[in-house]
């Protein structure tokens, strides 16, 4: 069984249970079943069989993004528990009309326009309306990791890059998030790693949005990684929500390397909203700031000199801002070491200073390396 999309002679957008009726000898036909309802109702229970999952997902290279605020529960085919091979059914909304007066549609799954003649001939050879990426396989993690933000003592949430400088091979990769949370303060860590993506979870009460309705924050790849840039770099960073549907809108790509004041919105397809001034938008940024108890960065006093270990392997990072920071202490700003003796690790901290090879290290240089590593 598998869930497709039909429009009808009037125009609206069905959803539809499916399955592939083989007969010997004739080409594989598709059947519809059941309908399900009409585009956006949520499945009855009459296709309660169709797998259901809390999943993340996300694809790299775009410039703008609705899948990192979403809602929990997404249709699709999930070959493993994470991935980059997901096919996602198309999620189709009106989004206005062409210059031309044809209606014009909005795949908020593979963010593109549906509604061109091309497009509208296509669904009536089909008998059902995709749009043009609808093969694009998508990357993601099914049952990710839900963090509740107010029930923890210390939650911090990091964009994980691959290392500057290492006496091992560093292989360029995608970012990673990384999380640790303390359930008592000053106590040990009962999350420390890295995941490929997550949930953070809150009460709408906070009021992070004008809509109400959004109560997690995806946390991705590209999203965490755009924002960490904009941090480092110094462009000017805010979340706008879009004046047609109210959802936070998502800058990635070339739209999040140059500030701009009109944007165009990943959940209704619409590009009727403008900025006072020009910026960046993301919605980690109300995230950042409204669970921060402590926005200061300081600099460890402490120095390194890893020409004192000369028999030993290391690995080396520049610090990160923190997407969320819920500790009250400030963060530290400076470069993290590694260091092993065999398998043992006898160095794992932030320094302000480190010395290789007898110069001093400049942080700068570190974070354009990791930054240039990165595979978007």
């Amino acid at each position: 069984m598998f869930v497709e999309r039909r429009i009808n002679s009037n125009g609206t957008v069905e959803l539809w249970q499916c399955e592939w009726e083989n007969r010997p000898g004739r080409p594989a036909k598709k059947v519809y079943l059941t309908k399900l309802g009409d585009e956006q109702s949520i499945p009855t229970a009459s296709s309660r069989r169709l797998s259901e999952v809390t999943a993340i997902c996300w694809s790299y290279g775009r410039t703008l993004g609705n899948i990192a605020v979403d809602s929990p529960a997404m249709m699709g085919s999930f070959p493993a528990r994470s991935g980059s091979d997901a096919k996602l059914p198309c999620d189709m909304v009106n989004a206005g009309k062409f210059r031309n007066g044809a209606d014009r549609w909005w795949c908020r799954t593979h963010q593109t326009h549906w509604g061109r003649k091309a497009d509208i001939q296509a669904a009536q050879e089909l008998g059902e309306i995709c749009c043009a990426n609808r093969a694009q396989l998508m990357n993601y993690v099914v049952s990710p990791l839900e963090i509740s933000l107010r029930q923890h003592a210390e939650v911090g949430i990091w964009c994980s890059m691959p290392a500057a400088i290492s006496t091992s091979e560093i292989k360029p990769r995608p970012p990673k998030i990384h999380v640790h949370v303390r359930d008592q303060e000053s106590g040990p860590k009962s999350i420390d790693r890295d995941f490929t993506a997550i949930s953070t979870l809150y009460t709408n009460n906070l009021d992070l949005f004008d809509n109400r309705g959004i109560t997690r924050v995806n946390i991705t790849p590209p999203a965490a990684y755009e924002f960490v840039c904009a941090l480092e770099l110094g462009r000017p960073m805010d979340c706008i929500e879009c004046s047609n549907c109210g959802y936070p809108h998502l800058d990635l790509g070339d739209f999040a390397l140059k500030p701009h004041r009109k944007h165009f919105c990943g959940n209704c397809g619409r590009d009727s909203t403008w900025s006072k001034l020009p910026i960046v938008s993301t919605p980690l940024k109300p995230l950042h700031d409204r669970f921060a108890k402590n926005l200061q960065y300081e600099t460890p006093t402490a120095s390194l000199d890893l020409d004192a270990y000369p028999e030993c392997t290391y690995t080396i990072w520049a610090s990160t801002p923190a997407i969320v920071w819920t500790a009250a202490r400030p963060q530290e700003f400076g470069i993290h070491v590694h260091v092993h003796r065999g398998a043992e690790r006898i160095v794992d901290d932030t320094f302000g200073e480190v010395f290789l090879e007898g110069r001093s290290l400049d942080r700068s240089e570190l974070i354009k390396k990791m930054i240039d590593r990165c595979i978007i």
